[in-house]
């Protein structure tokens, strides 16, 4: 698998960008955003951390 960044300045550039791309996602394509892959790497960071029972997270809540 390749992960490419694309910066794109212009919003309107943008929409075509991803309009193209759509067109590739019956091909495998997967588009994601950064801020995603970002929210992905901290879960997978927490994935060793002990857990906690949502009963317990509620006692704790205030």
């Amino acid at each position: 698998m390749q992960t490419l960044t694309i910066n794109i300045k212009n919003e309107t550039l943008t929409e075509k960008v991803l309009w193209l791309l759509e067109h590739f996602k019956k091909d495998g394509l997967e588009i994601t955003s950064k801020e995603n892959i970002d929210d992905l790497k901290l879960l997978h960071a927490t994935r060793d951390e002990e857990t906690v029972s949502f009963e317990d997270y509620l006692k704790n809540e205030n």
